[in-house]
């Protein structure tokens, strides 16, 4: 290994504060790369494209749930929390993939999945053939039902995904499931539950796994009795102020602590992050050095391109990261909502969810405008890079792909579909396989088909179509992250004057990043031209939609 690649690694291997503006690069491995011609993407597939993440100038990888699993939810249903999917791999392509990227100077992420298991999990399958109130079925939440003989659910709750919330098992009792009913809710007050964990933690970070995303980190602790349950209206009302009996309770921290301890014995600590959706203000307790160590804040993916809004997120959550003593997270997309440079396309509909709702039901298509869409996706992007705290980018966004649209009915995967049909479109739009060649059955994705189907004109947005390619989508993160390492300083911004629909700051060291979300060009403060999102027409003028980098 070169003397300045093995440096880099020797310093991924050390640098224990390595996440703190770290830019992060989601693998959603089903969709990434197919290297046995099953239409389905493997961990082989990811060592096989080390070199191009290196090319990226990403600090880490973080990998969606790999696990064994019958897909009911993309993968979020895990049946076995310490091993591969063997249709994605083995252990020992997990330890090669692992040592690979950490060759490159790449750290690696794993999706943990606390919240529920898999129907197919050995401790569900062993409660489903044991009686009530045994130590078995004590691992999750079952409930006698309601009527003369348990013939009703427990309560009215809903699932995430729609329909009830609860599963008959056939001898009067019913089990809690908050999304699919493939995904039984685990007891999470069981300390049995509590130790598997710190097992299945410390089995991963002993294989050199870095850190954690949580999954629904906020829906661990929950207080459901046994009977006077709130009905699904009461539910709703409550507020989310840590008594809620199932989401953000204040319990929750003490699962975390735990973590924490289990963290703090590796060196460097491993890193966590939360997926918190809960009210803004009490996301810091996630973020503290005595929990998980840093939460996402989704408000800039929640957001219209508008320069007031961002500000205010922006604000805002520098704050809330200073006031945790740990530094925030920027996120545009991911394997959950409509791409950005979909979204920024479409008229002004708030947040992912609209966005679907309108990619379903409405709307005339030519109200889509994808070069807009686009353009407004790299100007936010090059933003939110200059933003002190952590970014992360979603697979194939540095490739400008758009939200795939017109699946199939009987080719879509996702069950937010199915359950909620008409009502939204879902995710499988997303979570598409990238295009790595111009041409091909799956456009260099896999030597078949991809699982879900790719558009005929995908092969435009391939990886082989847009490298070295100036003015591509691809070249633009490559330079912007390169650029972004070089200039990386202290976790401080500055809010410089400028016109309204414009942002300008300054980080230490003299950059400045400024960004156009107006119709109309803006003037460009004077400085040394670094980057920018788009051609300038004309001297010492910031186009509309369009962000500068300058050295003051």
């Amino acid at each position: 290994m070169p003397l300045d690649e093995l440096q880099q690694a020797t310093t991924a291997a050390v640098d224990a504060d390595w996440w703190r503006q770290a830019a992060v690069y989601q693998i959603y491995p089903r969709s990434f790369a197919d290297t046995n011609a099953d239409g389905l993407g493997d961990l082989p597939g990811i060592t096989s494209r080390v070199d191009y993440l290196k090319s990226l100038h990403i600090d880490a990888v973080w990998l969606s749930p790999f696990y064994p699993s019958a897909l009911a939810d993309g993968g979020y249903d895990v049946d076995d929390y310490r091993n591969v999917d063997p249709r994605l791999g083995t252990l020992d392509d997990f330890d090669a993939m692992t040592q690979a990227l950490h060759a490159a100077g790449i750290r690696v992420i794993v999706d943990i999945v606390p919240n529920h298991s898999s129907d197919r999990h050995e401790w569900f399958r062993a409660a489903l053939s044991s009686e009530k109130g045994s130590e078995e079925r004590n691992r999750y939440i079952f409930r006698d039902g309601l009527g003369e003989h348990g013939e009703l659910p427990p309560t009215d709750w809903e699932s995430i995904f729609g329909g009830p919330a609860w599963e008959p098992v056939g001898d009067g009792q019913w089990y809690l499931h908050l999304f699919a009913k493939e995904q039984p809710d685990f007891n999470w007050s069981n300390d049995e539950v509590r130790q598997d964990f710190l097992k299945t933690l410390r089995f991963w970070s002993d294989r050199g796994v870095d850190g954690f995303r949580v999954d629904v980190a906020h829906a661990l602790a929950k207080n459901i009795g046994y009977e006077n349950y709130p009905s699904k209206e009461e539910l709703a009302a409550m507020p989310w102020d840590g008594t809620h009996p199932i989401w953000d309770r204040d319990e929750v921290h003490d699962i975390y602590a735990q973590w924490r301890e289990v963290f703090n014995e590796y060196d460097p600590p491993r890193t966590a992050v939360a997926e918190a959706w809960t009210d803004a203000d009490r996301r810091p307790a996630y973020a503290r050095a005595s929990g998980l160590g840093q939460a996402f804040n989704f408000d800039l993916l929640q957001a219209d391109f508008d320069a007031a809004a961002f500000k205010k997120i922006i604000t805002f959550n520098l704050a809330q990261a200073a006031a945790a003593g740990s530094s925030t997270t920027w996120v545009y997309s991911n394997h959950d909502v409509v791409r950005h440079a979909t979204r920024y396309g479409l008229p002004a509909v708030g947040d992912p969810d609209a966005a679907k709702k309108w990619l379903l039901h409405g709307a005339d298509a030519e109200q889509l405008d994808a070069a807009l869409g686009l353009r407004r996706a790299h100007a936010a992007t090059l933003m939110e890079l200059a933003l002190p705290g952590s970014a992360y980018l979603y697979q194939g966004e540095e490739l400008g792909l758009p939200e795939v649209t017109g699946i199939p009915d009987a080719q879509r995967q996702d069950p937010a579909f199915f359950r909620n049909k008409g009502v939204e479109v879902g995710r499988d739009g997303c979570r598409v396989p990238l295009p790595w060649s111009t041409s091909g059955p799956s456009f260099g994705f896999g030597e078949s088909h991809a699982h879900l189907p790719q558009p005929a004109g995908f092969g435009q947005y391939s990886v082989a179509a847009q490298d070295g390619q100036d003015g591509s989508t691809l070249e633009l993160y490559r330079k912007a992250l390169k650029l972004r390492r070089e200039l990386q300083d202290e976790e401080s911004l500055r809010w410089l004057p400028s016109e309204p629909g414009v942002l300008a700051f300054s980080r230490p060291g003299g950059w400045v990043c400024i960004t156009n979300f107006s119709a109309e060009p803006q003037p460009l403060p004077a400085g040394e031209l670094l980057l920018t999102s788009a051609e300038l027409t004309a001297e010492h003028t910031l186009p509309a939609a369009t962000t500068a980098w300058l050295r003051a």
